[in-house]
């Protein structure tokens, strides 16, 4: 077998894990967003079962970053581009991490403080949009084998909606100062909220990154 055609082979196994992760992150990420409802349900039980599907699914998403960096190593030269494979399930596997610790800090505030101000609908806003994200980004990881120039659009719309999230994340911030009351929920909220614009922040990067390898192709 010539070096060009296991390049290629190289590509496509490497490819695949890393759309394997983030499909990983996009349905703990919609796990995220099933949490929010439970909680203001008060649905214990079905917070419970999302706070176990999103921590089997940080392990398994770093399971897969292991693995897609043993493949990277063993292809060695053979992939020119096997650093840009590299940071991007990098990149992934720190959003993954970011949902774990939201939920967990979600998870431990009182329903009252979130009704009060209307933070519950605030809060499904602000979710709603890095999953949107994520989705792109999920798109993007498939475009790479199929056609890779549409990354770029892709990008464009994953960068608008990092906007969106900064945007909404500072009115939150606000308006939490200025209604919430009990110290600990609204520590607990800003480090909520603080978590789900990292998190996009992180989807920009993962973003931008796409890009590099689409134009490696």
């Amino acid at each position: 077998m010539y070096s060009g055609e296991l390049e290629v082979q190289a590509k496509r196994k490497a490819l695949a894990v890393l759309h394997d992760e983030i499909n990983r992150i996009l349905n703990s990420a919609r796990d995220l967003s099933t949490l929010t409802a439970s909680l203001i349900k008060a649905d214990d039980k079905d917070i419970q079962v999302c706070i176990e599907r999103m921590t089997n699914a940080e392990e398994e998403v770093e399971n897969l970053r292991r693995k897609i960096t043993r493949e990277v190593a063993e292809i060695g030269s053979l992939m020119v581009y096997r650093e840009d494979v590299l940071r991007t399930a990098y990149i992934m596997d720190d959003i993954a991490g970011y949902i774990s610790g939201i939920a967990f800090r979600l998870a431990n505030m009182k329903i009252s403080s979130l009704k009060k101000g209307k933070f519950d609908e605030d809060l499904k806003q602000l979710i709603g949009m890095v999953v949107d994200a994520i989705f792109k980004l999920n798109e993007m990881a498939r475009a790479l084998s199929i056609n890779p120039a549409s990354t770029i659009d892709l990008a464009q719309e994953v960068q608008k909606l990092e906007r969106r999230v900064d945007a909404k994340y500072r009115a939150i911030i606000i308006k939490a100062l200025n209604e919430i009351s009990s110290t600990r929920d609204l520590l607990l909220l800003k480090d909520a909220i603080e978590g789900i614009e990292g998190m996009a922040d992180k989807c920009q990067e993962a973003s931008d990154s796409f890009i590099i390898l689409a134009l490696s192709m």
